[in-house]
């Protein structure tokens, strides 16, 4: 060792994959190198039980590049254990990014256990950049095996992580199905063998389970009503927050409350933003715990949900207004309003941006439905509506049920006035009459 040691940082983060990862080990292997290289430890950075798949959850090596950036740092070096505990990023050039930085600043970056040395040499290069291919695959091909094993423990009913949910407790049980305790928040099983199935929690929570499916298939409340209900009688919430629609929405969908295990109903591989993922790539098995509510009320609230608008996709909607449109032959929005068993104009108007959108999407002009037929035609259905009113005006029109409405007719002829003309009728004169007639229809 020499008489001068160089003052340097050390990095460990421990992830779970092995024993030999472990801080201990790390520093004890790093300590080691150090005094064969001349070096001195004055600063430790850790990350311990952190993913090194990305930099935002890793406390300790964002301060260590924080303070490189700064210039403050009293080291002259930073030892890592290897490539891999520098991190597992999945695009390299941001492991090469992040040793770039600290290069930069004059800092440069060890790899202790490694058996190439970090002095930007070729062969360095190569191998730096193979072992950083390599620790982003690593962590691939494990997401992958852990994924696949947790499929299949999940398929034999067992709870893989996760909340147990409102209404339930995780239990612990041996390999031969003996039940051990019931695991508080925050516990894990300390035995592989171990397994963790759900059982119905505290009285209270199963009682309310069963009282938000009662309310909601057999007294038709709404969500927004039933949490109004439950918070105005001040029942414990999950996490102890307010009811909302859309904790009461997630108790009337799970399987879970009729004894179903449910696995896989979403995904968040390799760091990614959770997204939702279709049913046939869930994981189920029925009878795995004992249920809360029995399986026809849950079917009767799948049934009450599956029919609102809100749940419906766009092409279903789309398909109710190209039958709409096969039977009417033509659109719009008080049509659609007047069907029985389409959604509301307004809907499409939010789900699609307008309603003329919708329209186009289904196939139908709007411009021409608008302008069907000739202007002799669209007289002549003016004067079938005088002939039976006796005035005109345009409520009259509007509600006269024959296709025809003021406002195609102002397009038409510019204004509605000039069709009066055209057909004979003297607005000016029956002035009167006609606010009479539409107040009275």
């Amino acid at each position: 060792m020499a008489s001068n040691p160089a003052p340097a940082a050390e990095y460990l983060r421990k992830s779970t994959e092995h024993q030999k990862y472990s801080i201990e080990n790390q520093s004890a292997a790093i300590r080691d190198y150090a005094e064969r290289q001349g070096f001195v430890i004055v600063r430790t950075y850790a990350d311990p039980a952190k993913s090194g798949l990305s930099l935002r959850q890793r406390p300790g090596l964002q301060q260590l590049l924080k303070d490189v950036a700064g210039g403050e740092q009293e080291y002259r070096a930073i030892l890592v254990y290897d490539v891999s505990r520098w991190g597992r990023f999945q695009d390299t050039d941001e492991a090469a990014h992040y040793e770039f930085v600290c290069k930069e600043a004059g800092i440069p970056v060890h790899y202790c256990a490694e058996v190439f040395a970090n002095d930007r040499s070729l062969p360095s290069s190569i191998m730096k950049a193979l072992k950083r291919a390599m620790a982003g695959e690593y962590s691939r091909e494990l997401g992958v095996k852990v994924v696949e094993g947790q499929k299949r423990m999940a398929a034999r009913g067992f709870k893989q992580g996760g909340f147990p949910g409102y209404g339930f407790r995780r239990m612990l049980i041996s390999a031969d199905g003996e039940r051990r305790q019931v695991l508080e928040r925050g516990q894990r099983k300390s035995l592989a063998t171990d397994r963790v199935i759900l059982v119905p929690g505290p009285r209270h929570e199963v009682q309310t389970v069963r009282e938000i499916f009662r309310k909601f298939t057999t007294e038709s409340m709404s969500l927004k009503d039933i949490a109004r209900d439950l918070n105005r009688r001040g029942v414990p919430s999950p996490e102890g927050k307010a009811w909302g629609h859309s904790v009461i929405a997630h108790v009337l969908r799970h399987p879970k409350y009729i004894g179903w295990n449910v696995f896989n109903r979403n995904t968040q591989r390799l760091g990614s933003a959770s997204r939702p993922l279709p049913k046939s790539e869930w994981v189920l098995c029925p009878g795995a715990h004992e249920p809360l509510v029995d399986e026809k009320t849950f079917a009767l609230a799948q049934q009450m949900i599956d029919g609102w608008t809100i749940v419906k996709k766009d092409e279903e909607l789309l398909q109710a207004l190209r039958l709409l449109l096969a039977e009417k032959g033509m659109l719009s929005a008080r049509i659609i309003d007047e069907a029985p068993d389409a959604p509301c104009a307004r809907t499409y108007w939010y789900r699609f941006g307008s309603l003329r959108r919708a329209e186009e999407l289904v196939g139908y002009d709007w411009l021409e439905g608008r302008r069907r037929g000739t202007n002799a035609e669209a007289l002549e259905q003016l004067r079938s509506i005088l002939r039976v009113d006796g005035v005109l005006s345009a409520k009259i029109i509007d509600k006269a049920g024959r296709g025809l409405f003021s406002q195609r007719l102002k397009r038409r002829f510019g204004k509605l006035s000039r069709a009066y003309e055209l057909i004979g009728y003297d607005w000016r004169a029956n002035l009167t009459r006609a606010r009479t007639r539409s107040c009275e229809s």
